[in-house]
């Protein structure tokens, strides 16, 4: 229903528009440059927002991208998406070369949308956000770091599961997932444990991340809206948050090693400034969203494909069976053990390869250039697509074939596997992502065999993939 109100109120915004356009209209188009992509640019301001997220919505986000790549070009098409003249970068090249021109022709760009829910961001512009995380964010991802956060991870997994899946007959996937991965982010990030606190910011959450990309329109009930409001609530917490480990840091009761908000209230910039406590709950916030809800997607997509594909399920089975027999009575999970379960870690590539948690994403053109013979002006925005070759059979044969031996050996070809992104821009968090989504798999198919209650659950994309009814199952515990 939410879905038709702003379907309406597009098509209201679009005649609007189409009549002041018309009338008022008097400075030169974008789209009059010369020797652009080929492409359309559908309704004035608006574009083809609609069509982009629409397909999403209805579980197909490829269909936009594959639909104008047999009709434009194989390689980039122009259009105009969430109010800006845009070229959607397709291909295996066209990914490189955007990946390796980071910084130099183009720069990290979020719809405006992101700066309004996260205000911090507009007083400096994306390029220098991108800066600020990559110097913080080494220290806490690191091999060593990594190392050290396995055991923790394993801690969290097994109260989760104890607490939550033990026990039950029936269950709802997506929320669970969500609660496990925002469990070890508030713990790694931030160290809050308290489970308590940390189902404060559950709801808010989800409409954040529900409507942090989407039509920038600021009207009660809207999913932009929504986000906005839920991003004012998370970061009155965060604040609080803040201003506790200030003090604790001041006492001594703190240390300035212990996780990335005490590193962030202690590292100044080159010219000696620290940043303020509204930007640490910007910066934390982002983090949090970046270290829990692709994750979280990714874990509920792996159930959902083990339920699908027992001799997946079989196979992952007797892989983290083998390691959890090697350990002793109460002994956790160490780096070692992450680094045995390579058949799990191909499935939960393909998982992603099928399912990219992360859709694309967007760049700012920084001076003009030309590529494959069309002109790419400064000030336009470029979309890389995941699906352009995750689901394309010129990179993987038999694309909707779930096979988890594609990334056997080398793996696919160079920048066609790309849900972290690639080259120079690739997610600083890939690492960390590897380890919640194993140490998830390990504690859940030792305990569990299950079915989906929904066999044909529909999949909606909204700005992530996630089963429309959140993935009902039913769970089989093992016997001991």
């Amino acid at each position: 229903m939410e879905h038709f109100y702003l379907s309406l109120l597009l098509l209201f915004v679009s005649l609007v528009t189409t009549f002041f356009f018309f009338l008022f209209h008097k400075h030169r188009s974008p789209f009059s440059a010369p020797n652009l992509p080929p492409g359309a640019t559908g309704f004035p301001v608006i574009g083809e927002s609609l069509q982009f997220l629409s397909t999403g919505w209805k579980g197909h986000p490829e269909k936009f991208i594959f639909d104008r790549m047999i009709k434009y070009s194989s390689d980039l098409f122009k259009t105009s998406i969430l109010g800006e003249p845009a070229v959607v970068f397709c291909g295996a090249a066209s990914n490189k070369f955007l990946f390796s021109n980071e910084n130099k022709l183009v720069a990290m760009w979020w719809p405006e949308s992101v700066n309004k829910v996260f205000p911090t961001t507009a007083l400096t512009n994306s390029m220098e956000e991108s800066k600020k995380m990559r110097k913080l964010l080494p220290q806490f991802l690191k091999p060593e770091a990594l190392q050290r956060y396995v055991p923790i991870m394993d801690t969290i997994a097994q109260t989760h599961f104890s607490s939550l899946w033990d026990n039950h007959t029936h269950l709802t996937v997506y929320p669970l997932a969500k609660r496990y991965t925002f469990l070890l982010a508030c713990r790694l990030f931030m160290s809050v444990e308290d489970e308590n606190h940390v189902a404060k910011f559950e709801k808010p959450f989800h409409l954040l991340a529900s409507g942090i990309i989407s039509v920038p329109i600021d009207l009660p009930g809207t999913p932009f809206n929504k986000a906005i409001k839920a991003a004012k609530s998370i970061r009155k917490e965060l604040l609080k948050i803040i201003r506790e480990r200030k003090v604790g840091l001041g006492e001594g009761k703190a240390s300035a090693t212990q996780d990335i908000l005490s590193h962030m209230l202690l590292t100044c910039d080159e010219n000696g400034h620290f940043m303020t406590e509204l930007d640490i709950a910007d910066k934390i916030l982002g983090l949090l969203i970046g270290g829990h809800d692709t994750a979280s997607a990714a874990c509920t997509f792996v159930v959902k494909f083990l339920a699908e594909l027992p001799h997946i399920y079989d196979a992952v089975y007797r892989e983290q069976m083998e390691i959890a027999k090697s350990k002793l009575p109460g002994e956790l999970l160490n780096w070692d053990d992450i680094n045995k379960m390579k058949y799990s870690w191909n499935v939960a590539c393909e998982v992603m390869r099928i399912a990219p948690p992360l859709q694309g994403g967007f760049r700012e053109v920084m001076h003009d250039f030309t590529f494959n013979g069309f002109s790419i002006p400064k000030g336009w925005k470029l979309y890389w697509s995941a699906n352009a070759t995750h689901k394309n059979p010129e990179y993987f044969e038999e694309p909707e074939k779930f096979d988890p031996s594609r990334f056997e050996g080398k793996g696919p070809a160079p920048y066609t596997f790309v849900p972290f992104g690639g080259g120079p821009r690739m997610c600083p968090g890939k690492e960390y992502a590897r380890l919640e989504i194993l140490v998830f798999m390990h504690n859940l198919v030792k305990r569990f065999k299950w079915e989906k209650l929904i066999p044909d659950e529909k999949i909606i994309v909204d700005p992530m993939p996630i089963p429309a009814n959140n993935l009902p199952i039913r769970l089989y515990p093992h016997k001991p």
